[in-house]
């Protein structure tokens, strides 16, 4: 089976990692990466690298135009990448296609596949993020998907509300756990001699992307944030991967790296990798922001998880994580609120046992399933 990989972020090409290995591993599958997005931008830590290290070829590249952050920005970075996937759609000699999330540069690439009716297999559909635009982009790729696998039962019913009809959606749980339970990682000693970065201190983990949906709050949200973080420096040492490439990331950005350069409890990470990132998150003592991750990825790793503002609104979550308006003295009454709480010790709502296994084996017989 010839299987094309779109992957256009390091968020999204950590989570396909586990499925990845087990498809190189098996002769059954002839898999071509098509990187694309931030991968190939040097401003967001040119991930491509991440990529190529980790022993996989990369089929095609598709730069992007990189104009700026603006909604104009935005839109025209869309038109630019439906326009080169057109060209490279026309050219398609695969079986199948798997497309992951919900960005715009996947929204472009997979919309574009439409008229040749290439049959797209979408990971993590029916999830809900009304504080950002990738809502629709993430519904609309539903929508243009053939076969469709869900990170929990929920997810799968909205799928089928979606598209009309049950069939071809499969829960198999969050592929990005998978690399928890994996992925041997460092320990302390060995993440300070990596990064530079004590972890046997007291760490917040934070990550924060700007809200897509009223961009205009975001100068006066990174601001609160800022202030919270200002104050719990002195408590905490704060460990910052730098935001998305969304609408007025450099708002948010260079209000974190000014931050971040002007105090020296304070770390700036471009791309850690699903191991550093992974191990970060293990010795820190609680995550904030509003990532994806802080609500998928850290009850796993028996982490609170403090999510800021309406970014990740209306998706599920585990009882670890405590919703929190963008307001400094909300912020660190939060943080108090957990801070003498210890591990969390209940159940991840996105986890299932090997996901990836489950998806090759629905790959492996989709020869059964009607067109």
């Amino acid at each position: 089976m010839k299987v094309w990989i779109l992957t256009s972020s390091r968020a999204d090409y950590g989570i396909y990692f586990p499925l990845l290995q087990q498809m190189k591993a098996d002769n059954f599958f002839d898999i071509k990466i098509i990187a694309f997005g931030t991968h190939l931008s040097q401003k967001f830590g040119y991930t491509l690298s991440n990529i190529i290290s980790d022993g996989f070829e990369i089929h095609k590249e598709v730069s992007g135009l990189y104009f700026g952050d603006s909604r104009q920005d935005i839109a025209k970075e869309m038109a630019h990448y439906s326009m080169q996937f057109a060209n490279l759609w026309n050219d398609f000699d695969g079986d199948i296609v798997f497309a992951l999330g919900d960005r715009y540069e996947m929204f472009a690439a997979v919309t574009s596949s439409i008229p040749y009716q290439i049959p797209i297999a979408h990971i993590h559909g029916g999830e809900t993020t009304l504080g950002a635009i990738d809502n629709i982009f993430r519904h609309a790729i539903t929508l243009a998907s053939k076969f469709h696998f869900t990170a929990n039962e929920v997810f799968s019913e909205r799928v089928s509300d979606l598209i009309g009809q049950s069939d071809n959606i499969f829960n198999v749980g969050s592929l990005s756990l998978e690399n928890i339970e994996n992925l041997p990682l460092f320990s302390k000693e060995e993440f300070f001699e990596k990064y530079k970065i004590d972890l046997s201190k007291p760490t917040i983990l934070f990550t924060f992307h700007p809200e897509t949906i009223q961009d205009e709050k975001n100068k006066n949200s990174i601001k609160e944030i800022i202030g919270a973080l200002d104050y719990l420096k002195d408590n905490f040492q704060i460990v910052i991967t730098l935001p998305n490439s969304d609408t007025q990331n450099m708002v948010v950005r260079n209000s974190l790296v000014t931050f971040g350069e002007s105090n020296n409890n304070v770390y700036l990470i471009e791309n850690f990798g699903s191991k550093g990132y992974f191990s970060c998150m293990k010795y820190s003592c609680f995550v904030m922001g509003n990532s994806s991750s802080g609500v998928i990825e850290s009850a796993s790793l028996n982490k609170f998880n403090i999510n800021l503002g309406d970014r990740q609104k209306g998706r599920l979550v585990s009882k670890n994580t405590i919703h929190c308006t963008i307001d400094k003295n909300q912020i660190i009454s939060a943080v108090l609120r957990i801070k003498n709480s210890g591990n969390y010790t209940g159940e991840n709502i996105y986890y299932q046992k090997t996901p990836s296994k489950k998806i090759i084996h629905v790959l492996k017989n989709i020869k059964n399933f009607e067109s």
